[in-house]
């Protein structure tokens, strides 16, 4: 893991459309898109409904970092945090993390969840070092509009 800078990160700010290649770039190199779920279509998805959002730091006009967050009236969902491989170690997650619940907060969100594959235990502590807890719950899935591929 490269070492933390103690250069200030560059501010969190809304996601807009001439990030979009900058951002699925960033999420293909952290190894954040499944064949199954496009990209493009994720980020029209969360920009075109007012219950959902996009944050990024972007730092030499390169997105180096990005969350998604939504709330559907009863909780607040996280998806697709990322931070730039070559900068780890720097804070962007967890500023990014802060982003999201002041978002979901401000809405009169009253619990934030999100969902980790197993095998990311980097990922699992990282949420763990948030206080974000273990629930004992399964998550199931159903397709409504089939992905193309």
């Amino acid at each position: 893991m490269p070492s933390a800078s103690t250069e200030p990160l560059p501010p969190v700010r809304p996601y807009e459309a001439a990030m979009r290649d900058g951002l699925v770039a960033l999420w293909t190199d952290c190894g954040l898109t499944r064949p199954w779920n496009d990209p493009d279509a994720d980020i029209e998805r969360a920009v075109s409904n007012p219950g959902s959002t996009i944050f990024v730091i972007c730092q030499d006009d390169q997105v180096v970092g990005s969350v998604m967050t939504g709330y559907d009236g009863h909780r607040g969902w996280v998806y697709y945090l990322a931070s730039a491989p070559a900068m780890r170690g720097r804070g962007i997650a967890a500023t990014l993390m802060r982003a999201a619940e002041d978002w979901l907060r401000d809405r009169g969100c009253p619990k934030i969840e999100l969902m980790v594959r197993d095998t990311n235990d980097a990922a699992l502590g990282f949420y763990d070092r948030l206080g974000y807890e273990h629930q004992p719950v399964s998550v199931k899935a159903k397709w409504l509009i089939e992905p193309e591929g």
